[in-house]
């Protein structure tokens, strides 16, 4: 797995002169928490990162979402992106609403998935997390709370094991830096293109939250999706892929200019 300003990444060709676009997962995850036909979108060249201590990606020991931001800024330089579209689910939405916000130039569009202005975080997951007798069980209960009753057990079990994975000073670190994240006073200062995407049984993110962004950002979109919660991506990928694919058509001049 390739590395630039110590973030793993998987790069997939396609796009032409396009921006690409680059996939940032949420607290606990990695870059395969975006399935593979997204991850490889084709028509498109895409890039899915893993954030500082997830993945194959050294631990920076970030704690807030500008930390995540300087890290992914500084990745996009050392691989000689001007432009993007940031793809971001929960935590990951929030670093590319950060990022838009603190490097307008450089997003060429969002699509957010399980987002808000702010994502507050139930304190007893916080406390939780922080207690190395009840990690295991916390964990347990994040991934309850993250699928809808109709998702794929397997599918499920595999999201549980790979965020057991996660070092549990980084998973606290993530939920921490999500339930400090707040950017509701600035939404009308994003410019680029924004699809917002919701799971109809997110109960970790209501789609309530999206509604605030999509009356805060001008011009922003939002689609809600039946039989699916936060992990949206992975419960939908095929709707998923459909809404994305239409918002690039519509973001493509904007992206290209």
């Amino acid at each position: 797995m390739p590395l630039a300003a110590n973030l793993a990444y998987e790069d997939h060709g396609g796009g032409g002169d396009l921006p690409p676009i680059v996939f940032l997962h949420g607290a606990g995850g990695t870059r395969l928490h975006w399935p593979p036909r997204l991850r490889r979108l084709t028509g498109w060249r895409t890039f899915a990162v893993d954030l500082p201590g997830h993945g194959q990606s050294p631990d920076s020991g970030a704690r807030t979402v500008s930390d995540h931001v300087e890290s992914l800024e500084a990745w996009r330089r050392a691989m000689g992106i001007e432009r993007a579209i940031l793809a971001g689910h929960s935590m990951g939405s929030a670093i590319a609403l950060t990022a838009a916000l603190d490097a307008p130039v450089s997003a060429a569009g969002l699509a957010l998935i399980g987002s808000g202005p702010r994502l507050r975080v139930n304190p007893a997951l916080l406390e939780g997390l922080a207690d190395p007798d009840r990690w295991t069980e916390t964990v347990g209960q994040i991934i309850a709370w993250s699928f809808a009753p109709q998702a794929d057990p397997r599918t499920v079990e595999l999201a549980r094991r790979r965020m057991l994975e996660t070092n549990r000073d980084v998973l606290l670190r993530d939920f921490q830096a999500c339930a400090a994240f707040d950017v509701a006073s600035r939404l009308a200062e994003i410019e680029a293109p924004t699809l917002v995407l919701y799971g109809a049984g997110d109960r970790m993110t209501p789609p309530a939250l999206g509604e605030s962004l999509v009356s805060g950002i001008p011009g922003a979109q939002m689609r809600v999706i039946d039989g699916a919660g936060h992990m949206l991506m992975l419960e939908q990928p095929a709707a998923v892929e459909a809404e994305i694919r239409q918002f690039l058509l519509q973001a493509r001049p904007a992206a290209a200019s």
